[in-house]
């Protein structure tokens, strides 16, 4: 093991304590799963009880497809400790203890992507799990027409998506917090990232805005899970993979914004 790698995994490793040293990583992951839960139930009982009301005939749902769509309310308690990793350092003054102990910035940014991504793959996963579980439980009894399903490959594969997607705005929030520094300024710009401003492109109804909007980071996550639902009420003009390199992409803007205003501005 060379000393960069040694250095990254003692920057991992601190982080990692960091982590788990406070409260809030523990409520906002609790408040992921509740979340996610009573979308998906939410959302999976309104599709069961519509397609009760139509008599679906013999049309399934599986029970993971609600909570892909839960994803757009349950992302924001991660959103919300992905963004304290590094605001509350600002806000706390700690930052600067954190990088005398790893000056190279490049390497801070580094070890708390790396942290935060695997975190946030497991909650999602985890999240997704639960209320993939509730959700059959409750909509597979007679009372809501037995319409939702379990096939053990599709909700595996689908939990998959919604661990990658959640990792991968976990990191992109880190990246704006890296630039932003303030946990207000951070929360609102993920927001008019993610819902505020791919709405407000939607609602003008300009087919070049459609097509803006439809590539913005909740949309291509969306696309890259399998989700049909784009508030247009159409199919996603994409498919996943292409789904998946528009959210890599964001991705990689905000950590690279974070990093270049990380090395050029003091602590």
């Amino acid at each position: 093991m060379n000393m960069r790698t040694r250095e990254l995994g003692q920057a991992v490793g601190a982080e990692w304590a960091k982590l788990w040293s406070v409260r809030s990583t523990w409520w906002c992951l609790a408040g992921a799963v509740v979340l996610m839960v009573m979308s998906a139930l939410m959302l999976g009982g309104a599709t069961a009880t519509n397609m009760l009301r139509d008599e679906g005939g013999g049309t399934r749902f599986p029970a993971s497809e609600p909570v892909i769509s839960a994803t757009s309310f349950a992302q924001f308690a991660l959103v919300a400790l992905a963004m304290l990793v590094i605001t509350s350092e600002y806000a706390s003054g700690s930052i600067r203890s954190t990088l005398q102990a790893t000056p190279i910035r490049g390497r801070v940014i580094a070890a708390k992507a790396l942290v935060v991504g695997p975190v946030m793959f497991a909650a999602g996963v985890l999240s997704g799990a639960v209320a993939t579980a509730v959700v059959y439980t409750v909509l597979s009894a007679d009372l809501f027409g037995g319409y939702v399903v379990l096939p053990p490959a599709e909700v595996a594969l689908d939990l998959l998506r919604v661990g990658i997607f959640f990792a991968l705005v976990s990191v992109m929030t880190l990246g704006v917090g890296t630039a932003v520094r303030s946990a207000a300024g951070t929360l609102t710009v993920v927001f008019m990232l993610l819902m505020g401003l791919p709405l407000m492109l939607l609602m003008t109804g300009a087919s070049a805005a459609m097509e803006v909007s439809l590539r913005m980071p909740l949309f291509a996550g969306l696309a890259f899970m399998g989700s049909t639902d784009n508030l247009t009420g159409g199919p996603m003009p994409y498919g996943a993979g292409e789904g998946l390199l528009w959210l890599l992409a964001w991705t990689v803007a905000a950590v690279a914004a974070g990093h270049v205003v990380l090395r050029r501005r003091d602590a």
